[in-house]
């Protein structure tokens, strides 16, 4: 059955979302369609199926997050060697997660070997280089899990 996990301070709350669909996991398009109803939100999926929404950066996080794509980018257009993305772009995995890493980066042979309708969807594709900021110690391990167990494939 569909879930919901809906990150708060104080621990995940998920939500039964059976009501909504009858298929035991989201399809690629339902997923999609879900992203695109939802446009303010923060949305991805992990590798079982289960749909994660974030709350907003906090603005602290924010800038840290910026300093470090403006950092990726600038080094990205000098290189010229690949494409920089920031934390709103989704990435479709091997294992089905759909995950939106704060920067990353990839190279542009494997970028330009994707279809334009790829490219404009959540493109299945692993990035080079995946930055994550933690906001706090105790996220840390969350920010490791994610990194080590989604985008180390």
């Amino acid at each position: 059955m569909p879930s919901l996990v809906v990150k708060s301070e104080q621990m995940p709350l998920p939500i039964d979302l059976s009501s909504l669909t009858s298929m035991p996991k989201l399809s690629d398009q339902q997923f999609y369609n879900f992203c695109r109803t939802n446009p303010d939100l923060r949305i991805e999926r992990n590798a079982n199926g289960e749909i994660i929404v974030m709350p907003p950066a906090f603005s602290d996080t924010g800038n840290r997050n910026g300093r470090v794509f403006g950092q990726l980018f600038v080094w990205s257009e000098a290189d010229g060697t690949g494409e920089a993305f920031d934390s709103s772009a989704g990435f479709t995995l091997p294992n089905g997660a759909v995950r939106s890493p704060d920067a990353s980066w990839i190279l542009s042979e494997r970028w330009n070997a994707l279809l334009p309708e790829k490219q404009a969807s959540f493109a299945e594709i692993v990035p080079e280089l995946c930055c994550g900021i933690a906001i706090e110690q105790r996220y840390v391990g969350e920010s490791a899990r994610k990194a080590g167990g989604i985008y180390c494939q």
